[in-house]
């Protein structure tokens, strides 16, 4: 990715890397909120001959996520990653140990969907095998890219997966590890929201999603509960239905600018999305109305 800056005429600015592992492991872990949105709970965490990087923990999944930082090329981001997920579900007691202990909080097993474990790979590059290696549809690893500029700008892109409906469990009978972790890791898709949901719904879906995007270079991520449409924070979660779609605002009781009214207050109960703003629909007749107030949304959590 080239950078220029705008001055009488374009300076190009140079990517200055990374010498040492540890500096992107240093720069991440001071900043993990702001970049990945994780509370991070452990440095080197050393657990049967293993050693993890960073032990994170995903508020909104309830999860652990594992983070490794890799300048050399020459590994398998399947074989590792998978490794690190079975020492997890393998150890539970002793990740729920760690995160009590440095966060000074009383975690239970239950506390934990370990449905929704996942590793992170950050690295300055990756080869063009390991970017092949993660197109599964169900693949409970990501790869992140990391860039460092002569400017002090610094840039983290996900490497985005190429569309690929293929099953990581296509390969999981011969290999053991990936089968183990295969049946207690599950990865959403929005494919997976919209199994149950009828015709009608799936295209009003489909209208709303394409006119948010239009709204911001807003960024899908399917979870369990809910579709979350994201730039830096959440800035819409919606819930295809059977016969109709549920949306939540991600805005905080009293910061909405809601003049027709149409939303409910969720702030006193219990609900899957971020905000206490809260949508139910069966047509688009308000599409419009929606938009305007996603794009105040967009203005809050826009990073």
């Amino acid at each position: 990715m080239a950078l220029f800056n705008i001055k009488k005429k374009l300076e190009y600015i140079k990517e200055k890397p990374f010498r040492l592992e540890k500096e992107i492991q240093d720069l991440t872990e001071e900043n993990l909120k702001i970049i990945l949105g994780l509370d991070f709970v452990k440095s080197e965490f050393a657990l049967n001959n293993f050693r993890i990087d960073t032990l994170a923990f995903d508020k909104e999944a309830n999860a652990f996520v594992i983070i490794e930082y890799k300048r050399d090329k020459n590994f398998s981001v399947i074989d590792q990653g998978y490794a690190y997920l079975s020492l997890m579900l393998n150890n539970k007691a002793d990740f729920i140990l760690e995160f009590n202990e440095n966060l000074d909080k009383t975690l239970k097993r239950n506390d934990v969907d370990w449905s929704q474990s996942r590793v992170l790979f950050i690295s300055p590059a990756f080869t063009n095998y390991q970017r092949e290696a993660i197109n599964f549809k169900d693949l409970p690893i990501e790869l992140w890219e990391v860039k460092r500029f002569e400017n002090n700008i610094i840039s983290y892109d996900q490497i985005q997966k190429a569309g690929s409906q293929e099953s990581i469990k296509t390969i999981s009978k011969t290999d053991h590890t990936i089968d183990n972790v295969a049946k207690e890791i599950k990865v959403y898709s929005e494919q997976k929201h919209l199994e149950k949901v009828n015709e009608e719904i799936i295209e009003l879906y489909e209208k709303f999603k394409s006119a948010i995007q239009n709204l911001d270079n807003l960024e899908i991520k399917p979870k369990k509960k809910y579709i979350a449409f994201v730039s830096g924070r959440n800035v819409i979660d919606i819930l295809p239905q059977k016969k109709a779609l549920k949306m939540w605002i991600n805005m905080s009781k009293g910061e909405l600018d809601d003049a027709k009214k149409i939303t409910r207050d969720v702030s006193t109960t219990g609900h899957w999305g971020n905000g206490d703003y809260e949508i139910q629909t069966n047509n688009d007749d308000d599409l419009e109305y929606i938009l305007s107030l996603v794009k105040q949304s967009i203005k809050k959590n826009k990073k």
